[in-house]
């Protein structure tokens, strides 16, 4: 009795579809249809590639999940495969790249708020001004601690996941074919260099997958429904997101789409009216918000996660009453600020294109690490030789369009990520006595 009482109070394969979907469908998507539109409609195939390795993606974060149960998430699966150091170093990335897709997310938000404030526009200044103190104001309302934010971001996400499933579903009753064929790669780029152009925008809206199978033993028959669970909500997503952009670009002329700082509000404003364009804007706002302070808390949590295991400093570990790690996000907020400062840019689209790639490198340094540890830990455990084959073909998929992703993510973003990631390493040098070396052991 107590066996199946506890059964049944263990998440179903449909529920976890469903949060694994909401999860993903933060604030990801609504800056993407501008940014896009500069490529032109032929983004439609970055988004099909993008589904494809995103799904591959994540099912092999939903098979390290199961396999590797400690804490830690992608700095421990790394570390299986590649030691201490590696441990280090994806939580470190990781740790960045959250930080860098923060303000783009707070860049986001603004060029939302801005058509309500418009002197948040007039200036880059003023426009960086107006994302330090989103920062800041959603750092502070973190100090609270976990409760809070889980609550406020549950709900404010709906801000963004309606208005874009609306369009993806409802929008095409208005969609022009003209339209969409006409802006087919407005650049006149090669094929294959316009669609690689805009492959790492398209990954940016399903950065987050990895955490979506931390949960797993809240859920009824893990082997086998987390995998499905987690592919069937990208899956979803990637519908969505698909759907939602192509009818956007067969409604708002690419001229219009390409220079709007609030593109679904643009669209509900020409099929509807302003009015309603006004609102979807301000629930943009409000999602962006909710999506900055649920990542904001993440991002503390992951330097406290890595401080507690001896690789980040003693004083990101440091909670308040209310186990908030207050200390660790002043400390990244301070990172962001200087982040914010480093990346004004006239054009509020190029500021955000630019965090986008650098955001996708440092995510993706993390991904390899943790995903190639895979075959060592597959075979730590002695799987079955059918499934080690079937993960190992699907892994290498991910890995593909991983090293697919950073090539698209653009030189200056691999530069930067280069020097980014080398420093890690110069970090951990700094720490590594903290921990014992083999060779020094086997000497002995």
């Amino acid at each position: 009795m107590s066996s199946s009482s506890t059964q049944s109070t263990k998440m179903g394969v449909v529920g976890l579809t469903i949060i694994v979907a909401v999860n993903m469908m933060g604030s990801g998507i609504i800056m993407l249809p501008a940014s896009l539109a500069k490529v032109g409609t032929i983004s439609l195939l970055s988004w099909i590639v993008t589904a494809l390795g995103s799904m591959a993606l994540a099912y092999s974060f939903a098979q390290c999940g199961f396999f590797v149960t400690r804490s830690g998430g992608m700095s421990a699966y790394a570390e299986e495969a590649h030691g201490k150091s590696s441990f280090f170093l994806a939580s470190y990335t990781y740790y960045l790249s959250l930080a860098i897709a923060n303000v783009a997310i707070a860049i986001t938000a603004i060029g939302y708020l801005s058509p309500f404030v418009p002197w948040l526009s007039a200036a880059p200044v003023n426009t960086c001004i107006g994302v330090i103190a989103l920062l800041w104001l959603t750092a502070v309302a973190n100090f609270g601690g976990a409760r809070i934010t889980g609550r406020i971001s549950g709900v404010t996400v709906w801000g963004v996941i309606i208005p874009v499933a609306t369009l993806a579903i409802f929008g095409w009753f208005w969609f022009d074919p003209h339209l969409f064929v006409s802006a087919w790669n407005v650049q006149h780029k090669p094929f294959g260099e316009a669609i690689s152009s805009s492959i790492a925008l398209t990954l940016w809206a399903f950065l987050g997958m990895e955490s979506a199978c931390a949960n797993s033993d809240a859920v009824e028959n893990p082997k086998k429904n987390v995998p499905i669970a987690v592919m069937a909500g990208t899956g979803i997503a990637a519908v969505i997101y698909i759907l939602s952009t192509a009818a956007m670009q067969g409604i708002v002329p690419n001229h219009a789409l390409a220079n709007s700082s609030a593109p679904f509000g643009l669209a509900f404003s020409l099929l509807f009216s302003p009015a309603l364009g006004s609102i979807v804007s301000l629930l943009a706002v409000v999602a962006c918000t909710g999506s900055l302070l649920g990542w904001q808390f993440t991002i503390a949590q992951v330097s406290k996660s890595a401080a507690d295991h001896g690789m980040f400093a003693k004083v990101f570990s440091a909670v308040n009453s209310k186990d908030a790690p207050v200390k660790g996000m002043v400390i990244i907020t301070v990172v962001q600020t200087l982040i914010s400062l480093m990346t004004i840019s006239p054009s509020l689209n190029q500021q955000f294109n630019a965090l986008v790639n650098l955001a996708v490198f440092t995510n993706v340094v993390p991904y390899i690490l943790s995903l190639t540890a895979l075959f060592a830990i597959m075979k730590k455990h002695h799987v079955a030789r059918a499934t080690y084959t079937r993960n190992l073909i699907i892994v290498m998929v991910a890995l593909v369009y991983s090293l697919y992703g950073i090539y698209a993510a653009g030189t200056d973003a691999v530069f930067w990520g280069a020097l980014v990631m080398l420093t890690g390493y110069i970090l951990y040098g700094l720490r590594a006595d903290r921990f014992p070396s083999p060779v020094a052991d086997n000497a002995h």
